[in-house]
């Protein structure tokens, strides 16, 4: 079973991070949660980056904010699709800095970034890149964005009425 391991730099970002859990759990993929830091535990840091793939993860998920590096620093030492949440955190200039760290990366290092504390589209784009070859999750992508369609058809004729 593919899994997607979500990490942030600080437990802080855990109230945005959720928000991925909750709907990576709502399609039944499996998820491992972590706090790592790039600046207060670099040793964990390449650790966890070059080690990843090899624990049936397949998409990596993190969060950071302020500087925002553990995105691209993950992207730098690990083959595995990374996607970058910006996180608004205490210490952001209202957020840009960490969207502008995550989004800039170099050529030969990508980062796939969502929103400023866009979590839950994180976990959506992880759990489509699973369903590129996983069935069950594809069908489950398949029935949720059906329900999203049913929503807004719901809501467009409860304006005609």
């Amino acid at each position: 079973m593919s899994k997607v391991a979500i990490i942030m730099g600080s437990i802080s970002d855990m109230p945005v991070m959720q928000d991925a859990i909750d709907i990576l759990k709502q399609f039944n993929v499996e998820v491992e949660v972590d706090i790592v830091s790039a600046h207060r535990t670099p040793e964990k840091l390449f650790d966890f980056s070059k080690n990843a793939h090899n624990r049936s993860i397949s998409v990596i998920i993190a969060g950071a904010g302020g500087a925002a590096h553990l995105p691209g620093m993950v992207a730098s030492m690990s083959p595995l699709p990374v996607i970058g949440v910006p996180v608004k955190s205490s210490n952001s200039i209202d957020g840009w800095d960490s969207v502008l760290s995550i989004l800039q990366m170099p050529g030969g290092v990508p980062v796939a970034t969502v929103a400023l504390n866009g979590a839950k589209n994180a976990g959506i784009l992880a759990a489509q890149i699973i369903g590129s070859h996983d069935k069950k999750v594809l069908d489950t992508i398949i029935s949720y964005k059906e329900e999203l369609k049913a929503a807004v058809n719901k809501a467009a004729e409860g304006l005609k009425k």
